[in-house]
């Protein structure tokens, strides 16, 4: 835990990602200087009955019935604001020390090319100011969308106040369930998008075939091999040749995906891992290398920075760039996310905009999230 300032208030940030393998917890204060200074962090579980429920609907399935999905929205609020006094009882941080949580909520559907354009996260953030005693401002996604934006990333804003450059074009890497990347050229200039499946794959397929929530290290896809027909499959899907602004989520990319390209195709499980770990760092870099090619530095965040074959792969395809985690620059990549959330509900409160058209093609900039009062 990092010593806090007493002179600046504390902002604490909810996040739980495509992935949802947890609820990342981070407590937070932005100096007036600049930069954030994380206080503390935690990632908590959820339970196992309601994280199933949280897959099955991210990947497309319909909710048992509205009573059913009413009440797991209660139950993801709970969990969040459970999470939120868990971890200040850890820091041993007073409620009435925190100005305010932000709180993405758990994405269910994202159909942001949708006519009407949607995004939903669930998680009643009245539960969590309600549990908690404090200030929470949540749903930052759906006014962008309103704005005729994606909603998403909504990264790129608090990438660009923390570790944009004069000096050098930059660009950050999320490795979340989906991996997005935020282009922060010396110009100030900003652009960013989802490139595709990361660790949604990655995991499911390791779960399926190991019974493991994750592959360590990568070890899992290290004991395969990569297998050209299939990853060219993967790669014809017309999702990865839209232009920028462009979004998506587990509803597109799953495992049924996977087997429908796969078909009948005899080929060990193995080497199935290794071609979809070989599919996230092709269409990384192939982003990268196309709307930011004079980039010399990939700062990595997000739960797939602990996959070191992964980064090896992404490195070895960006010869001349440097690839390192988001911790050499102080910013913890685990709770990345949930630090940008913290930074999104400072700028609510403030009355500042959220969102960058530029990244999500909203018609202009936005104040993002509804405020629900301690």
């Amino acid at each position: 835990m990092t010593s806090i300032d007493p002179q600046l208030p504390l902002f604490l940030g909810l996040m739980s990602g495509t992935s949802a393998d947890g609820i990342d917890a981070a407590l937070v204060q932005f100096p007036v200087e600049g930069g954030c200074r994380f206080v503390h962090g935690h990632t908590f579980d959820w339970q196992v009955r309601t994280r199933d429920a949280l897959v099955a609907l991210g990947q497309g399935a319909e909710p048992a019935s509205l009573d059913a999905l009413g009440q797991l929205d209660a139950e993801v609020g709970i969990a969040f604001a459970a999470a939120a006094n868990g971890l200040l009882e850890r820091a041993g941080i007073a409620h009435a020390q925190v100005r305010a949580i932000g709180s993405h909520g758990q994405t269910i559907r994202h159909r942001p090319t949708a006519s009407p354009a949607f995004t939903w996260q669930i998680g009643d953030a009245n539960r969590i100011a309600e549990l908690t005693g404090i200030t929470t401002v949540a749903d930052f996604r759906r006014r962008d969308v309103a704005a005729g934006g994606h909603g998403a990333p909504l990264m790129p804003a608090f990438h660009l106040a923390m570790l944009g450059s004069s000096g050098e074009d930059r660009a950050v890497l999320n490795l979340g369930g989906i991996a997005n990347l935020s282009l922060l050229a010396r110009d100030g200039s900003l652009r960013g998008f989802d490139t595709g499946p990361a660790n949604a794959l990655l995991d499911g397929w390791c779960q399926r075939h190991l019974g493991t929530a994750f592959d360590a290290d990568g070890a899992f896809a290290a004991s395969g091999r990569v297998d050209e027909a299939l990853l060219a499959r993967l790669l014809d899907d017309a999702w990865f040749a839209l232009p920028p602004p462009k979004s998506t989520g587990r509803e597109q990319f799953h495992l049924d995906w996977v087997d429908a390209r796969l078909g009948d195709t005899p080929l060990a499980p193995a080497d199935v891992q290794a071609t979809l770990l070989e599919l996230t760092a092709t269409t990384v870099t192939g982003a990268l290398l196309a709307h930011l090619p004079g980039v010399r530095r990939l700062l990595a965040c997000g739960g797939g920075v602990r996959n070191t074959l992964l980064l090896r792969r992404i490195a070895a395809r960006l010869p001349g760039v440097e690839v390192v985690s988001s911790a050499a620059y102080g910013l913890d990549p685990d709770y990345m996310e949930a630090m940008g959330f913290a930074w999104l509900a400072r700028e609510t409160l403030a009355g500042r905009p959220g969102n960058l058209p530029s990244v999500s093609g909203a018609r202009g900039p936005r104040i993002l999230g509804a405020i629900h009062p301690a």
